[in-house]
């Protein structure tokens, strides 16, 4: 994984993409957000306060595989 703390995975066929942090010195998978308003209660559960504000900053969230904000496989 990367040295950035939360990142939000390639689209699955299905839909949604796994999101995981790195915290406590391991990988921890919150679950697959299908849109930016579960990305933003992940990141609240896991303790980020204005989750909002750090979706678009690339020290704190990895896009991966897709471009930000996308949620379905094109």
């Amino acid at each position: 994984m990367s040295s950035t703390p939360i990142v939000v995975h390639r689209p699955s066929i299905s839909g949604g993409r796994r999101v995981s942090v790195h915290r406590r010195g391991r990988d921890e998978i919150l679950g697959t957000a299908y849109s930016d308003h579960d990305l933003v209660v992940f990141l609240e559960a896991a303790g980020i306060t204005d989750a909002d504000a750090v979706l678009d900053d690339p020290q704190w969230v990895l896009w991966r595989d897709a471009p930000a904000h996308e949620w379905s496989a094109v």
